[in-house]
């Protein structure tokens, strides 16, 4: 008894033939797109560009600040750009432990960065005379509300519970690392002075309050990825 007819066999070499082939087509379309890929990847001095594309996305740098009217530690990443990359934005998620309260909190806040000028301090070293900025701070919380409750008497509380602004001006300190060697291109060390709406309101309004009452210090470090 024969287990396949020749129709059959035609029938399977043909189907097997169809099949080489598809896979071989497959396997061009895949080497072609990754050479495009890799391509479109390398820059005009043969660096790799790991930004190309949606790359464009990833954060260029990241971020730790400790104070700052933000929360007790903030983490986040951002974005430098512009002439000689003079802005920054950056994103950060704090951590605010519970202190009158019962539990802690998280904060969300944006921040634009503006730095005027640099000044090369040897090889390795830049300093970075004067930053500058504004940031949006947001609790995360249902005892926090941006427009005001209806429990409250009509116009009780002036400004939201939930949203800060603040201005700030600092000044920063850059290390350059070996590029060929380290995973970060640079680490910048940090602080700012800052205060927010509500602060800058009371100060004016209370001429008795001493600088400490309504201005911030923080610290920070930014590594420079890309």
């Amino acid at each position: 008894m024969k287990l396949f007819t020749t129709n059959t066999k035609i029938i399977l070499f043909a189907f097997f033939v169809l099949l080489v082939g598809t896979a071989k087509v497959s396997a061009q379309r895949v080497i072609r797109d990754t050479v495009l890929i890799i391509t479109d990847s390398i820059k005009p001095n043969g660096e790799k560009n790991y930004r190309a594309g949606w790359g464009v996305l990833i954060p260029e740098y990241a971020k730790i600040q400790y104070a700052g009217s933000m929360a007790l530690i903030s983490v986040g990443g951002g974005w430098d750009y512009g002439k000689n990359k003079h802005w920054e934005t950056d994103v950060f998620i704090g951590f605010l432990p519970h202190y009158s309260t019962s539990k802690n909190k998280i904060t969300f806040t944006v921040k634009q960065n503006y730095i005027p000028w640099r000044i090369n301090a040897g090889p390795r070293f830049t300093i970075e005379p004067l930053t500058t900025g504004l940031y949006l701070n947001s609790i995360w919380g249902r005892d926090f509300w941006v427009a005001e409750p209806e429990k409250y008497p009509n116009s009780y509380y002036a400004f939201s519970s939930k949203i800060r602004i603040n201005i700030f001006a600092g000044q920063r300190v850059t290390y350059n690392f070996e590029k060929q060697r380290d995973f970060f291109r640079s680490a910048s060390f940090f602080y700012e002075v800052s205060t927010n709406d509500l602060y800058l309101l009371s100060a004016v309004k209370n001429s008795y309050l001493k600088p400490k009452d309504y201005l911030v210090l923080s610290l920070g470090v930014k590594l420079q990825m890309f």
